[in-house]
């Protein structure tokens, strides 16, 4: 970590500044492990998954490019400056989980332990029914701000593990009005979306998975949304469905099939960035994923090197070393909220000094709404995961409904989900509290009352007119609109970076994730235009 002229006392001044001498005097690590401990939870979580508690290494000390975060836009990032030959180091706070067809590596959201959830203990989803478990360092991050909840990834994969499958492109209209021209989305169209289908294998639902048991739901609400006058698109899916054929068929675990997908598929139903872009990464021996490292901090130096200050973590949460790394080149792709809270601290504290008035501005929650309306015939519906159709309606504002399966609920209900997605314009700004040194986030809860009003008048029109037998918004469940499982903007293209994720003020700074994107993927699933915007940017940043 000592470099020539002195530079480990400068890098320990950009850390003083920003409230954090402590992890920057810890240039040597601490002791490798922490003590071993007698609580019988650890012993429970590493009995069920003892893989995530090998021995994590650590970090180089320099590589030539940093990738903070593991999800779909760091993926993509580590993959392409990998084959450049660029070395580069991945870094993320979350464990490798591992699949296996017949043990339950994650856990349900029916009944939920701690393996579902980063280092909390009571969880309420859509059903509005408070759960309480074990703390640990599970795959979900629950970060609750003034009006809003934001689900997002803690593991290795990052959304992609945790998400429900569907990627789909949205209309070039729509795209326009929320980017305002910064992105060409014919260039996307024609280069850059299809090249992710390609890599993810996306396709839609087969006839013989739309046709079984556990999708009778899907094949419920496309029913009803034809005799409401609508025809319902299929979507492109990640799922790999001779995974799902192998659970049908009992040579499988059931879990894509059986209500499991917000905490993760233990089998790998779900094509994740760990069997695809992370795994490519990997095999050019110029990429590597590390497990359990927390970015605390970010600056850059004098001489234009970046400095990383980072913890290490045991699965338990005990923090078992603290490092500064540096880097000639760093990317984040620790998503909106990630992302933008380590831009806005650095700001605030001076480590980055020369970031623009736009660093934490755009941020939005996609118009995320869940609604269940009744079934036309009280049968058995089914709990296969898998989207298999929208629909879009602009009688009032544009907005989507996907078909979606009922999350935490593990017996049947009659009901059939659907997941809202808005075009909303409202917009909210990340904010740094000195005190405390955190950053937070004010959301409108009138905002998101106006979001569900639109979605939900939809959704009655549709059981009124299939005639359904039950209106669920009477019982509760409709809607919980007090979340968003999209977090968007935050570092915003051609406002706070250049129209390719370059950061303005600091040269070798690059935004590859959703931070990018201004508060809305346009009514759609943002996964797919994330991965093709990382795709086009990286490659416009490896050409100078």
């Amino acid at each position: 970590m000592r470099d020539e002229g002195g530079g480990l006392v400068h890098r320990r001044a950009f850390f003083k500044a920003a409230g954090l001498a402590a992890v920057a005097g810890a240039v040597g690590t601490m002791p490798a492990h922490a003590p071993a401990s007698a609580d019988p939870r650890e012993a429970m979580f590493q009995s069920w998954v003892p893989e995530i508690f090998a021995p994590i290494p650590d970090a180089p000390a320099h590589t030539q490019a940093i990738v903070i975060g593991s999800g779909f836009g760091a993926a993509v990032t580590a993959l392409r400056l990998a084959e450049a030959g660029i070395t580069n180091t991945v870094l993320e706070r979350g464990s490798h989980w591992p699949n296996d067809p017949w043990r339950e590596i994650f856990t349900g959201d029916d009944l939920p332990d701690g393996r579902g959830f980063w280092h909390r203990t009571s969880f309420t989803g859509v059903t509005k029914v408070p759960m309480s478990f074990s703390a640990f360092g599970g795959v979900l991050d629950v970060t609750e701000y003034s009006g809003i909840d934001v689900w997002r990834a803690a593991a290795v994969g990052g959304g992609s593990v945790i998400f429900t499958g569907a990627m789909v492109a949205p209309q070039r209209k729509l795209f326009d009005q929320v980017f305002g021209g910064v992105v060409d989305y014919g260039e996307l169209e024609s280069v850059y979306y299809p090249r992710v289908r390609q890599m993810l294998r996306l396709d839609t639902m087969p006839v013989d998975i739309y046709n079984s048991s556990p999708f009778a739901h899907s094949r419920a609400w496309d029913d009803q949304v034809r005799a409401a006058g609508y025809q319902p698109l299929p979507n492109d899916s990640i799922f790999t469905w001779d995974v799902l054929r192998s659970e049908l068929a009992g040579t499988s675990r059931a879990s894509a099939t059986s209500a499991r997908s917000n905490l993760g598929n233990s089998n790998g139903a779900k094509f994740d960035l760990n069997q695809n872009y992370l795994r490519y990464a990997r095999e050019t021996g110029k990429s590597q994923v590390f497990p359990g490292h927390r970015v605390d901090a970010i600056a850059q130096e004098a001489s234009g090197r970046f400095v990383v200050a980072v913890s290490k973590l045991a699965p338990t949460g005990q923090v078992l070393s603290t490092r500064n790394l540096t880097c000639d080149k760093l990317f984040l792709g620790a998503g909106s909220i990630g992302t933008s809270e380590l831009l806005v601290r650095a700001q605030a504290t001076g480590t980055l000094p020369n970031l623009n008035e736009h660093i934490g501005d755009g941020f939005g929650t996609n118009g995320d709404v869940v609604l269940a309306r009744g079934a036309s015939a009280i049968a058995g519906q089914g709990q296969g995961v898998p989207s298999a159709s929208r629909i879009y309606d602009e009688s009032s504002v544009p907005l989507t409904l996907e078909n979606w399966y009922i999350p935490g609920i593990p017996f049947e209900t009659g009901a059939l989900a659907s997941l809202g997605m808005v075009l909303d314009p409202t917009r909210a700004r990340f904010g740094y509290h000195a005190a405390s040194g955190g950053v937070g986030l004010n959301w409108s809860a009138g905002t998101q009352h106006a979001v569900a009003a639109a979605a939900r008048a939809v959704d009655h029109r549709i059981a009124e007119r299939a005639g359904a037998v039950a209106e669920y918004g009477a019982l509760g469940y409709d809607a919980n609109a007090q979340f968003t499982a999209h977090p968007l903007g935050g570092a915003v293209l051609g406002k706070a970076t250049d129209a390719f994720g370059r950061v303005h003020g600091h040269p070798g700074l690059y935004v590859m994730d959703g931070a990018a994107i201004p508060g809305s993927t346009a009514t759609v699933n943002p996964s797919l235009t994330i991965t093709a915007l990382a795709e086009r940017n990286i490659e416009a940043v490896l050409r100078g």
